[in-house]
């Protein structure tokens, strides 16, 4: 029995990587050795990094551009931990990434971009692309300027051609997402003025909302980022000037006033909240909550209930923006984190659909103004199309999307 299960296990990893293989591509990766001089660096004083897949055809003149996500460092003892992770030093950055979902380079997965200049920018700031402080901390030379290394690689892409962008789109996963929306209109204002540009935020709605405990955690978490990034100046002034900066990491104080179109992709049920926002480790001492993060059907009663509080408030919050004919949103009841970047759940057979449609239609159908999509699913477990996250068993992916 159990040679046969490992046998069945075997054969379950390599159906995998032959589909990881066949809807993947392979792109290497880029350090942008100029921005040191600039004192635009990660975390430990590496070169910030990218990796670049150049458009052809109908598309040369098309940039998508999406920020990778990767959750922040909020004082100089977790923002030098992550100086020995690829999340604060390039140095230990995988070479090669797979490009699939939005990053695919073949229209059959990816219809509306497959032919863009597409890019990922690596994440390893800790502040959202946001931190500027000049001086370096003298006890952990630790470095705090996420948001020069967001110049300096918009200044790389410029020079490549993104001066004659024609369209383009600065979009994110997680804490990537939150800097596309932050980052959204200064983005635009790089671009020439006929240009089509829009902003694309997947899994960057975070919330402020409290704990299972009734604290207020991310609340605290992000005055801490700010603080310890120097971000309030990187910030949209449109927030800062009424708010404090720590406050300005929440999309629902900031989307509103953003000029540039914005459509949001997030699962009501979004796992990295559940599990961060809703009910971290600091708020679930005895660990009552564990096995619900790992696994939404291990959720008990009382506990669905609670989640169906936070989609509530969630719903509170992104309603809170008022209508806009230009704002596009997509909030399925999936328990799910980051969707546009993974073959499965950005456009397949078997991908989840809202209405009737894919994550990728919607967003294409947005962005070349085709159709409005601003479509809010029923509650959790009403999607039979969902791809829920299982973090036991999921050997797909690693949880460190943010």
């Amino acid at each position: 029995m159990v040679k046969r299960a490992m046998q069945l296990w075997l054969h379950a990893i390599i159906t995998l990587l032959i589909v990881l293989i066949s809807e993947g591509h392979p792109v290497d990766i880029t350090y942008l050795e100029s921005a040191v001089a600039k004192g635009a660096v990660c975390l430990d004083g590496s070169p910030p990094a990218y990796h670049f897949d150049k458009g052809f055809g109908a598309g040369v003149n098309n940039w998508f551009i999406q920020l990778e996500g990767g959750a922040w460092c909020n004082n100089a003892t977790t923002c030098l931990a992550r100086t020995k992770t690829r999340l604060g030093s390039s140095k230990l950055m995988v070479k090669t990434v797979s490009f699939s979902g939005i990053l695919s380079n073949k229209a059959k997965f990816n219809p509306d971009f497959y032919n863009w200049n597409r890019i990922r920018i690596r994440y390893c700031d800790g502040s959202s692309f946001t931190g500027d402080v000049e001086a370096v901390d003298p006890k952990t030379k630790v470095f705090y300027r996420g948001a020069r290394i967001f110049s300096a690689v918009m200044e790389d892409f410029l020079a490549k051609g993104m001066k004659n962008a024609q369209n383009a789109i600065l979009a994110g996963c997680s804490a990537g997402s939150l800097a596309a929306i932050l980052h959204c209109d200064r983005f635009k204002g790089l671009l020439p003025p006929g240009a089509k540009v829009k902003c694309l935020s997947d899994a960057g709605f975070f919330i402020n909302t409290q704990t299972i405990a009734g604290t207020s955690h991310i609340e605290q978490f992000y005055n801490e980022v700010a603080n310890t990034h120097g971000s309030a100046k990187n910030l949209p002034q449109s927030c800062t000037s009424r708010l404090k900066p720590g406050l300005c990491f929440f999309p629902q104080n900031v989307a509103q006033q953003i000029q540039t179109p914005l459509f949001l992709v997030n699962a009501a049920y979004d796992s990295w909240q559940i599990k961060n926002i809703l009910a971290p480790g600091v708020a679930d001492p005895h660990g009552t909550w564990r096995n619900c993060k790992l696994d939404i059907l291990k959720c008990s009663s009382s506990q669905l209930q609670t989640m169906q509080a936070f989609r509530s408030e969630f719903l509170k919050a992104l309603n809170s923006l008022g209508p806009s004919s230009t704002r596009g949103y997509y909030i399925n009841s999936c328990y799910a984190h980051c969707q546009t970047g993974t073959q499965e759940t950005w456009m397949r057979d078997d991908s989840p659909v809202l209405s009737g449609t894919t994550i990728a239609k919607a967003v294409g159908d947005w962005y070349y103004d085709r159709k409005r999509f601003q479509e809010i699913d029923c509650p959790y477990p009403c999607n039979k199309t969902c791809k829920n996250r299982n973090f036991e068993s999921d050997a797909s992916k690693d949880d460190t999307e943010d």
